[in-house]
C-alpha cells in the first residue's frame, strides 16, 4: 500500500472510529496543508429520502428548532442561487473610431476621492480661485476594505488590513468594536464607525481615523443589529468595546436617537462638531427595496460619502432567515440611487460607496459605470488571507485564525504573509481595472463613473434593464 493511500485509510479509519465524520465544516485545512496530498473531503450523502421541497438542510434546521427554541445563527453572506447582476452584466470595448489605449504605455488614473464635490469655482476679491474644499479621502485604488470588527475578526486579522491599507493607499473600516490600542498608529487609513451599540465610541477613537461611518444597517442583516456571541469577548475585546467580558455584544436595532432623517442629520453634525470640522461622515445602509428615496435624504442630511451594503454582503453571524431572505441586491440598488440622486441635481452632493459581494477586478468595474466612486470588500479580502468560506465564523472556531479569539487558532494567520497577500489581491485588481479602461478608450475613473453606455445586458428582461438603465448587448 503506498504512503497515500495508508495515509488516507488511516484518517478514514479514525474518523468513523470517533464517531466525527459528520463534525467536519469543510475548512479544507487538512487538505490544504497534507503534505502527501492524500486528503480529500467528500460530500456527505443525504440521510432521508430527497424531497425537491423539503430539503435535508431545510429538516436539520427544523429539527435544531424543535430541539432549542432559539433562532438559528450563521454567518458569511447569503449563499443562496439568485441571480448575480454582476454576472448578466458585459463591459463595452472601443474599436476604431474611439481607439483603445494601452495601460503599459499612456497614463491611467485610478485615483478617487470621497466626499462632496464643489459645483463651482470660487475667487477672492482679488480674483484668485479659493481652494478650500470640504473633508474627503483620498484613495489610491478605487478599493476599500470593509467593515469587520475586533471581535468579528482576530487581532491578526484586523492587523493586516490595516498594514495593506497604508501601503494600498487607501482605507479600512473597524466595524462597530472600536479600535484596538495597537492599531490608532494607522489612524489615517482608518475609518471608525459608529454603531448603534456605540461600542469603544469615544473622542480619542473619534479623532483618530480619517472618516467616520454611522452604521444604520448592512446587507446580511437589513433591519436588525449586531451580534458579537459571548464567547469572543476576552479581555481585549472587552477593554476595546468597553463591555463586559464574556457577554454578548447586541446592537439594537435602531439607534435610539434616529427615527427621521432630521434626527440623522444632528448625529451627523454632532459626530463633525466633536472632531472640528475636519472628517468627511459616511452612513452605511442596507440595499432595501425604498433605498433610492432613503439616499436622497442621507445627500441632504450632511453626510459625505453614503455607503451602501447589498444582500450578499458577509457577517460573522446573522440570523440565518434574515441573511437568506432580506434585501435587494447591490447592482439594482447602487443604479437606482445613482439615477434618483442624478434626477434631484444633487449627486456631487455626496459620494457612493458600495459593498455586498464584490468579487473581481470586473465587478469593480461594472460597479462605477453603474454610479459608483469606490467599492468596498470583506470576503474577497478574507480570502486571500487564507479563509476558505466553511461557515463557521460565529462559533469562534475558526481553523485559519481570521474569526476566531482563540489563542491556538489566531497563531495560524501571519500579519507579516496575510497583509502581503491582500497587497497583491488589490494590485493585481488595480492592473485588471486599467486594462479594462483601456479596452474602453478611457483613461481616469472619474469618466467612468456613471457611464452606462460602457455596458450591456444579457439576459436581463426589461425591467431589470430599466432598473440598471443600460441597453441590451447587440443594440
Amino acid at each position: 500500500m503506498s504512503g497515500s493511500a495508508r495515509t488516507k485509510c488511516i484518517i478514514t479509519t479514525r474518523a468513523r472510529q470517533n464517531g466525527r465524520e459528520t463534525n467536519c465544516v469543510d475548512c479544507q485545512r487538512c487538505v490544504t496543508l497534507c503534505p502527501t496530498r492524500a486528503l480529500k473531503i467528500r460530500k456527505n450523502e443525504n440521510q432521508f429520502r430527497e424531497n425537491g421541497n423539503w430539503s435535508q438542510q431545510i429538516m436539520d434546521e427544523v429539527y435544531k428548532q424543535a430541539g432549542s427554541g432559539g433562532v438559528l445563527l450563521s454567518a458569511m453572506g447569503n449563499p443562496r442561487e439568485y441571480p448575480v447582476y454582476w454576472d448578466k452584466i458585459l463591459l463595452n470595448a472601443s474599436q476604431v473610431t474611439n481607439p483603445p489605449i494601452d495601460p503599459l504605455r499612456e497614463p491611467m488614473e485610478t485615483k478617487t476621492f470621497l466626499g462632496k464635490k464643489d459645483q463651482e469655482i470660487h475667487y477672492d476679491e482679488n480674483g484668485k480661485a479659493q481652494f478650500a474644499h470640504n473633508p474627503y479621502l483620498e484613495l489610491d485604488v478605487p478599493i476599500m476594505f470593509s467593515a469587520m470588527s475586533f471581535g468579528s475578526i482576530s487581532k491578526n486579522a484586523h492587523e493586516s488590513l490595516a498594514r495593506a491599507a497604508q501601503e494600498l493607499g487607501t482605507f479600512y473600516n473597524t466595524g462597530e468594536g472600536g479600535l484596538h490600542q495597537d492599531f490608532y498608529k494607522y489612524g489615517p487609513n482608518t475609518i471608525c464607525q459608529v454603531a448603534s451599540g456605540r461600542f469603544g465610541v469615544f473622542k480619542e477613537y473619534l479623532d483618530t481615523g480619517a472618516a467616520i461611518e454611522i452604521k444604520m444597517g448592512q446587507g446580511a442583516k437589513p433591519g436588525i443589529g449586531g451580534h458579537l456571541p459571548g464567547m469572543k469577548i476576552n479581555e481585549e475585546i472587552s477593554k476595546t468595546r468597553m463591555i463586559p467580558k464574556g457577554t454578548d455584544a447586541i446592537s439594537p436595532a435602531p439607534h435610539h436617537d434616529i427615527y427621521s432623517i432630521e434626527d440623522l442629520r444632528q448625529l451627523v453634525l454632532s459626530l463633525k462638531e466633536a472632531t472640528d470640522w475636519k472628517k468627511p461622515v459616511i452612513v452605511k445602509i442596507a440595499a432595501v427595496h425604498n433605498v433610492a428615496a432613503i439616499a436622497s435624504g442621507i445627500a441632504r442630511s450632511g453626510a459625505d460619502i453614503i455607503a451602501i451594503d447589498g444582500y450578499r454582503g458577509g457577517t460573522g453571524a446573522a440570523p440565518t432567515r434574515i441573511r437568506d431572505n432580506v434585501g435587494i441586491p447591490i447592482e439594482l440598488a447602487l443604479a437606482s440611487v445613482d439615477q434618483r440622486l442624478r434626477d434631484e441635481g444633487i449627486r456631487n452632493n455626496i459620494s457612493i460607496v458600495v459593498g455586498g459581494s464584490i468579487r473581481s477586478s470586473a465587478d469593480v468595474v461594472k460597479a462605477v459605470a453603474l454610479g459608483a466612486d469606490a467599492v468596498y470588500i470583506a470576503t474577497a479580502a478574507l480570502l486571500s488571507m487564507g479563509c476558505h468560506l466553511c461557515r463557521s465564523c460565529n462559533t469562534g472556531k475558526c481553523n485559519w485564525g481570521i474569526a476566531t479569539q482563540r489563542a491556538d487558532l489566531v497563531k495560524r494567520l501571519n500579519p507579516d504573509i496575510a497583509y502581503k497577500r491582500l497587497v497583491n489581491l488589490v494590485h493585481a485588481w488595480d492592473h485588471e481595472i486599467k486594462e479594462m479602461m483601456g479596452g474602453m478608450g478611457i483613461n481616469s475613473l472619474e469618466s467612468l463613473r456613471g457611464n452606462r453606455l460602457m455596458l450591456r445586458g444579457i439576459g436581463l428582461n426589461q425591467k431589470e434593464l430599466d432598473i440598471l438603465g443600460i441597453m441590451h448587448a447587440g443594440e
